[in-house]
């Protein structure tokens, strides 16, 4: 999880107020987070956020909770965005690449080191996190007194694009970038099989990033720096939409003034960021319910502003609560994610209370009552139980074990030839047993009673081999005709002409005139193909159909 390193001093001077750090260390928990390495009395404090919270990334981010959830300012932080001359047009060649690009610019900011650093540590938190390493999305962030708007955004020939890519002095082209340069080499992957390479350029051509690679140099920010200009590309616009609020809101906090930027696409005009939040209506009965508390309207209300969202009953309802989300919460998709901001608001520590001493009693489910029913029949029949892999291959659940192809789940990416699907019988998994102790005493009799997977759904299956000097379709019979008794089955058999048996001596089990099973003596040809040398006689049967009956069988 994402751990945020920041100092305590800094921290009260965001929130606007000094809080004693023993409260820092209590409260911070409570908002979803584990305190990492933090000693009383040290500057240096770590938390460690849970993957759900972007915006509480960056020690911004959580001094702006925690005026909230601490009651000092409680409800929604609004920002201004103003109006700016800035533009920029997209062109209609990066929708087979990074299709989204959304922009922001940041006045008025005192950059120091304590900001430089907060927000390198947020870029790539949310690189790794929401960004899913930059396939998702990519942040720059750039010195913007040094270029000249309005930019563009557009795919270029990598060989007749140069500049000096971020913390280098040499100039180079887009292809010497992914191979000399130590982001390019560890994200080139992102471009693979791409002709032409995204690159962000101002009205003079100087490039400010080659997105998701690495920024120019020349729009390095340094504690000089006093205006920024925010980009950020990827495939995902909600993704990127949010990273771009979370960074410009964060920026904002150190005092700095959001700017909108104009931006065209496809003939369309629209503003950057766009901070509106959502809105939406939830029922306060439906939140205690889930909770179960009884806060009602005023307190679910008080709960959500303690959250840092804006809430109030909504008129002319006795249940529901108007709700404002702020549009840098990407984790609230529903309303049970409103329902987890209510419980942290009310406090988790106001949870719990006495055990309940109520007592129940447990109960095995009817498969498996009636499944150690049939292992406890099969090893009074002299049988040793084995447990075998659900994973199998088709070439020895349907080639060389002759048994009728059937529909079976198969793997998307196997990593090897002997697991490529989920078993459809148990036959072959107890032939390769039997394969694996070839050199073994005689005779070899083993069980297995297991699941199946046919038709996408788990199937009860029973099967019993034995490999001996001599083995006989008889034996095969008898052993099959005791399971059935014990099981109280009524069954006729017929021929069974799978190529699994001896042609002659091997027969098919049916109920109510379903096949359910089959027995006989294995072909020489399956036995020798599975490498074994001694004869195999075999047992495998369905045993769905009697699970619900086993209560009154054993």
């Amino acid at each position: 999880m994402p751990v945020i390193n920041f100092s305590y001093s800094d921290l009260c001077s965001l929130i606007g107020e000094d809080v004693p750090q023993s409260l820092l260390v209590e409260k911070i928990p409570l908002l979803g987070a584990d305190m990492h390495d933090t000693e009383e009395g040290s500057d240096d404090m770590s938390v460690e956020f849970f993957p759900n919270r972007p915006d509480l990334y960056c020690v911004e981010g959580l001094a702006r909770a925690l005026r909230s959830f601490l009651g000092l300012q409680t409800g929604m932080q609004e920002y201004h965005v103003e109006d700016t001359d800035i533009e920029v047009t997209i062109d209609g060649s990066v929708r087979s690449l990074r299709p989204y690009f959304l922009c922001g610019a940041v006045f008025d900011v005192e950059v120091d080191e304590s900001l430089l650093k907060s927000m390198m540590e947020l870029q790539e938190k949310l690189h790794l996190t929401i960004g899913r390493k930059r396939s998702k999305l990519a942040i720059g962030i750039h010195d913007l007194d040094k270029v000249a708007p309005p930019f563009t955004y557009s795919l270029e020939d990598p060989k007749e694009v140069r500049f000096v890519p971020l913390a280098k002095t040499e100039e180079m082209n887009l292809n010497e970038i992914l191979e000399r340069h130590e982001k390019g080499r560890e994200y080139a992957d992102l471009l693979k099989g791409a002709d032409k390479y995204p690159i962000i350029r101002d009205s003079e051509g100087n490039v400010l990033s080659f997105p998701p690679i690495i920024n120019g140099a020349l729009t390095t920010v340094t504690t000089e720096t006093r205006n920024l200009f925010i980009d950020v590309t990827g495939t995902d616009r909600k993704a990127v939409k949010g990273a771009l609020d979370i960074v410009c809101t964060a920026l904002a906090e150190r005092g700095g003034s959001i700017g909108a930027v104009h931006m065209y696409e496809d003939g369309k005009a629209f503003v950057s960021p766009d901070l509106a939040p959502c809105d939406r209506t939830i029922s306060s009965g439906e939140c205690d319910k889930f909770l179960g508390t009884s806060l009602g309207q005023s307190g679910t209300a008080d709960a959500l502003r303690r959250m840092g969202l804006d809430a109030a009953p909504a008129r002319g309802d006795s249940d529901g609560v108007f709700v404002s989300v702020p549009s840098t919460r990407l984790d609230i998709m529903h309303d049970v994610d409103i329902y987890e901001d209510v419980a942290a608001g009310h406090g988790f520590e106001k949870f719990g209370g006495p055990y309940k001493l109520d007592q129940t009693v447990a109960s095995r489910l009817a498969e498996t009552v009636f499944s150690d029913s049939i292992r406890n029949v099969m090893i009074g029949l002299g049988y040793t139980e084995v447990t075998t892999l659900t994973l199998s291959n088709e070439t020895e659940e349907f080639g060389i074990s002759g048994i009728p192809e059937v529909d079976t789940v198969r793997i998307k990416n196997p990593i090897t030839e002997d697991h490529t699907c989920l078993r459809a019988n148990l036959f072959p998994s107890l032939m390769r047993i039997l394969r694996h102790n070839r050199h073994r005493d005689l005779p070899q009799k083993i069980f297995e009673a297991g699941y199946v997977v046919r038709d996408c759904r788990n199937s009860l299956h029973l099967c019993a081999v034995m490999a001996a000097s001599k083995t006989s379709f008889t034996e095969a019979k008898s052993l099959a005709e005791s399971i059935l008794r014990e099981i109280g089955c009524e069954y006729s058999i017929e021929n069974c002409g799978h190529e699994t048996f001896v042609p002659g001596r091997g027969a098919l089990v049916l109920a109510d005139g379903v096949p359910i099973g089959s027995f006989g003596e294995v072909s020489p040809k399956v036995i020798t193909d599975f490498e074994i040398n001694h004869p195999v006689m075999m047992v495998e049967l369905d045993l769905d159909k009697f699970v619900s009956e086993s209560t009154s069988m054993f």
